[in-house]
């Protein structure tokens, strides 16, 4: 069993990847839901509104570096350390830069960028957050690069939970001293979880250094004239003068840094366009919404209430199963990477299919929890009935969500990065066409219809794009419809214990949330079970 984790470390690492991001929304679930009480629907609205210029930051300064180091070291190049410092030095250099110009321009941005004055107070606590994210990002691209996800997946809960620990005790110190807690509290919240959670990866990296699959071998310096001189770092052995050590040192510092800078950039260039553009065109959008909204006829107040239960209420649970799709990213990218350099086509393939598969076992799986439980949930758990109609027509888009997400991480690990950076554009590009002269005529349903429509586009541009690469299998009876079917069933099968189950809830005074996630699991265990045994006949056949 030990032998078989070590070779499929694609499965370990997305388990536990999806184990600890699992429990981490679980711990993000509570978050919102006191944030929701705290700062009510339009203080979520105002709380996301100053992402997207985080979002913008991230992309420039980490998201892309992210990625290329860990493509870098997955690839197996010898100098693995020297990219990651040139990375982080990269990162670092221009998160700082970044930093400095919103605290600097925080009223301007606030005024023409986010067209809402109130978050020119937030965004100072997003600039200084945006430095901790980037050395955090670099350090999480090493360790999916060397397949060592531990330390990113536990720093996703120690983030998440010095952020609630912190957000509770000062929100309780508020409230004793008669003060309302407002949205700084939640701006506030987000910058201590970046600061934790890169604390906890730096601690990790400089004083438990990870080990590797492949050792990683420094490429050896110029021959040093001095016979005293390490041939391997270029640092002096012997007694000589301190000051002719160090100059040597920073030469070789910067010599490391002039030789890795140059391929790391290459790739992480086009990546870090491409993020950006997107950043731009995501963040336009979601500043358009609530302008739009006040276009149909709603108050500044009811806009910013309405994007609020959107993105903070109806969203954050469509997006909960993603954990799993979104791990599977993350390492499908190295694991395709090496897949390709070492020509293994057939390994591709199979692992495409296997992609294809889960994403769409999953995404079927959501349809028919949330459009069955989406209004019970949305009150049960937000006290918003427009929370649950959100989430009931959201339902259908997560088959196309998850299958967008992976496939687009399988192309960037094949070297199509202007693939996926073009057909997520066009996508947006819809979407926000849906913004600009949908919502004035039908309101947020218009919106709503345009993620539908845009991320089923996206899905199935990304197949098109893959199947031209490889030709994998694509069997839709086993894929969509098979489990399409065994939905019904399982809906059937919960139709018929669903009087049994909410008697025994009110037989021991749960809240209606418990009896609302005990049948949802009932369901699931269900459409589950048919698929094992589905899959467990044909191996045996």
């Amino acid at each position: 069993m030990t032998d078989f984790f070590r070779k499929h470390t694609l499965i370990t690492g997305t388990l536990l990847l999806t184990a600890t991001g699992l429990l981490t929304r679980v711990l993000g679930f509570f978050y919102r839901i006191f944030l929701s009480r705290a700062i009510g629907a339009e203080g979520l609205g105002l709380y996301n509104m100053v992402h997207p210029i985080y979002g913008i930051c991230f992309g420039i300064c980490a998201g892309s570096i992210q990625t290329a180091i860990s493509r870098f070291v997955a690839a197996g190049v010898r100098q693995r350390k020297r990219i990651f410092f040139t990375g982080l030095a990269i990162s670092l250099t221009a998160s700082l830069s970044l930093a400095w110009a919103i605290l600097a321009f925080a009223d301007p941005i606030a005024h023409y960028l986010l067209l809402e004055d109130r978050c020119a107070a937030l965004l100072p606590f997003m600039a200084v957050s945006v430095p901790f994210s980037a050395v955090h990002a670099c350090i999480n691209g090493y360790y999916y690069g060397i397949r060592k996800t531990r330390v990113p997946a536990l720093s996703q809960i120690v983030e998440q939970m010095i952020r609630m620990a912190a957000v509770f005790l000062i929100a309780d110190i508020l409230l004793e001293n008669g003060r309302a807690v407002t949205v700084d509290l939640a701006v506030a919240g987000h910058l201590i979880g970046e600061i934790a959670s890169c604390l906890y990866t730096m601690i990790c990296f400089l004083f438990f250094q990870p080990g590797e699959a492949a050792p990683a071998r420094r490429i050896p310096p110029a021959r040093p004239t001095n016979p005293g001189m390490s041939q391997s770092a270029g640092i002096r052995t012997d007694s000589g003068p301190a000051s002719v050590s160090s100059r040597h040192s920073l030469t070789s510092l910067l010599s490391a840094f002039a030789e890795t800078a140059p391929p790391l950039l290459a790739l992480a260039l086009p990546l870090m366009g491409n993020r950006l553009i997107l950043n731009i065109l995501a963040s336009a959008e979601s500043i358009w919404i609530p302008s739009r909204l006040c276009a149909w006829g709603l108050s500044s107040s009811e806009a910013f209430s309405v994007y609020g239960v959107l993105t903070g209420m109806a969203m954050p649970f469509i997006l909960f199963p993603s954990a799993i799709t979104n791990s599977m990213a993350v390492l499908l990218l190295p694991a395709v990477s090496e897949a390709q350099s070492a020509g293994q086509q057939a390994r591709i393939r199979r692992t495409i299919a296997r992609v294809l598969r889960c994403s769409l076992y999953m995404g079927i799986l959501c349809i028919g929890v949330f459009t069955r439980f989406g209004g019970e949930l949305g009150v049960s758990v937000f006290h918003n009935a427009s929370a649950g109609a959100f989430m009931e027509i959201l339902a259908w888009l997560c088959p196309f969500l998850y299958l967008s997400t992976t496939t687009g991480s399988i192309l960037n690990g094949l070297g199509r990065p202007q693939t996926t950076f073009l057909q997520s554009a066009a996508a947006l590009l819809l979407r926000i066409g849906f913004v600009l002269f949908g919502i004035p005529r039908f309101g947020i349903l218009a919106y709503l219809w345009g993620m539908l429509i845009s991320e089923a586009f996206l899905a199935l541009m990304h197949l098109w794009s893959l199947k031209r690469i490889a030709d994998f299998d694509w069997n839709v009876w086993e894929m969509a419809v098979r489990p399409a079917a065994f939905l019904l069933v399982s809906i059937g099968v919960l139709h018929f214990f669903e009087n049994g189950l909410l008697a025994a809830t009110a037989a021991l005074h749960l809240p209606a949330f418990f009896g609302t996630a005990l049948q949802a699991g009932v369901l699931s265990l269900c459409y589950g079970g048919l698929l094992a045994l589905t899959h467990v006949r044909e191996v045996k056949c």
